[in-house]
């Protein structure tokens, strides 16, 4: 290019080749049209998929992009039946509200079980005076009368110190609380008002972990990948305390915290292929991968039972809109088997 043309080119040319060039790479590049498959909802199941995401993205090469997002099941469910994501991630069943909800803007869903969760209370390592609690003494600390009254550890137990509890716990938007508060108030979202409260379950474990005389509730995973700056503690539910662990969960004795956690697919977006290469990928892979983060895998014939349900299309819930507390392993295959 001579030294006379270059001169002669004005700002507002130099302007327009920049945007001419642009234009034409953002055109030759095939990863602008990559198809997305949108996932949002629960943190507790929010490292399943974002280890499913990452596995699947490398395997295809980046052909196809995966987003996870964390607003908590409840703002999952909400995006989810505004038809805003392909799938939402849910520590619980879906509600008679959501199922409304979903229902009025026709989103049509099929439920997946992927993984089973045990529910964990934590304390920080320092606490010296607490190693198991009963299920009553829990709904103690947390029941709405609570709040403003029982403030001090000794409220609960004479023998504990004479100290301010600090109360940690997932958001009124996490799936976390709706199953918490259900297995241990006796009604969902039934809770003193007055703690730390996030859809974060990091931030929940870090507030744990800075101080003695805290106490929260978050998933197994978010516990076993802190557990050198949290203590867990063994639930009591009458027959002696129960520590969270693979053992506790597959015999039902970890109760009545052990959980089910799930997937839900739009069944509308189910026909996407990208969508459905992921689901059929997540259901090859999930035993692994939920077991690489933390949770407790299903057998075999749950992820294969999916992929079945995915391609009969079986849409709505075994569950009745209820968090279900309680359910085994078992139940859980038998419900969905039925379905």
């Amino acid at each position: 290019m001579s030294k006379s043309f270059l001169q002669s080119v004005t700002s507002t040319g130099i302007t327009a080749i920049a945007a001419g060039f642009v234009i034409a790479t953002l055109l030759s590049n095939p990863l602008q049209a990559r198809p997305i498959v949108r996932i949002d909802g629960s943190s507790t199941v929010f490292p399943i998929a974002e280890a499913v995401a990452e596995d699947f993205q490398i395997e295809k090469r980046g052909a196809i992009r995966v987003t996870v997002g964390i607003s908590g099941t409840g703002g999952g469910f909400k995006k989810f039946c505004r038809n805003e994501i392909d799938i939402t991630n849910a520590s619980r069943p879906i509600l008679h509200s959501e199922m409304e909800e979903c229902k009025k803007l026709g989103v049509q869903y099929i439920e997946m079980p992927i993984a089973f969760d045990a529910l964990t209370v934590a304390i920080n390592p320092r606490n010296d005076w607490l190693a198991s609690i009963t299920v009553a003494e829990l709904k103690k600390i947390w029941e709405p009368g609570a709040q403003g009254t029982l403030t001090k550890w000794n409220q609960i137990n004479p023998a504990w110190p004479d100290a301010k509890i600090k109360l940690f716990g997932a958001g009124a938007d996490s799936g976390t609380f709706d199953y918490f508060t259900e297995a241990i108030v006796g009604k969902a979202k039934s809770s003193r008002g007055d703690f730390t409260a996030s859809e974060d379950d990091n931030v929940l474990v870090q507030g744990v972990a800075s101080d003695v005389h805290a106490l929260g509730f978050f998933g197994f995973a978010y516990y076993i990948e802190n557990q050198k700056k949290l203590k867990a503690i063994a639930i009591d539910n009458g027959d002696g305390g129960v520590l969270p662990s693979a053992q506790t969960v597959r015999n039902g004795s970890y109760q009545p915290l052990s959980r089910p956690i799930f997937i839900y697919v739009n069944a509308q977006a189910a026909d996407k292929p990208e969508v459905r290469e992921f689901i059929n990928f997540y259901m090859q892979h999930a035993p692994e991968l939920v077991r690489e983060v933390k949770y407790f895998p299903l057998e075999k014939k749950f992820y294969d039972l999916n992929l079945e349900h995915l391609n009969q299309k079986k849409l709505g819930t075994v569950f009745g809109g209820e968090a279900s507390v309680g359910a085994t392993i078992e139940d859980l295959f038998e419900r969905e088997r039925q379905q």
